[in-house]
């Protein structure tokens, strides 16, 4: 099983805990919206791959403005702020940017995720990531966690 954790919109701030929290993780896939680079320093420390895109509050290009990754056989597209229509060959597309946690699947059986955000929580919601768990030939597990 793979275990990866999910965070989006942390906008220079790194909770207390979080990071413990997620050492765990296979791996750490950003959404965007980091901010300064800098505030990923104790996720950096975990030593696990962390994979990141540029938000729309970036003032810098160190990231790509999305990715593709594919892991126990299933393709994703991550980028911040969500696209109109999914990218062909999208199984997943995770974005961040709404700062309010999502899980739909469209017409097409693509499904959108967005672990809502790390910091300033939006419609009610409260902050937090998700775990996204994978194994190959099964349903992914979608779980929300709140800080």
């Amino acid at each position: 099983m793979i275990r990866i954790a999910v965070i989006s919109d942390t906008h220079d701030w790194m909770p207390p805990g979080l990071p413990a929290r997620l050492a765990g993780a296979d791996e750490i896939w950003h959404l965007g919206d980091v901010c300064e680079p800098h505030t990923l320093a104790e996720l950096d420390r975990l030593g696990k791959p962390l994979h990141v895109v540029l938000g729309n509050n970036e003032c810098h290009s160190l990231w790509p403005e999305e990715r593709w990754l594919e892991r126990a056989g299933r393709k994703f597209f991550l980028t911040h702020i969500p696209p109109a229509r999914a990218p062909a060959g999208a199984e997943f597309v995770l974005h961040g940017h709404t700062h309010v946690p999502r899980d739909e699947t469209d017409e097409r059986g693509v499904r959108w995720l967005n672990p809502g955000c790390i910091s300033r929580p939006r419609q009610g919601s409260r902050s937090g990531f998700a775990w996204l768990l994978l194994e190959k030939n099964q349903p992914i597990d979608w779980r929300l966690e709140t800080l």
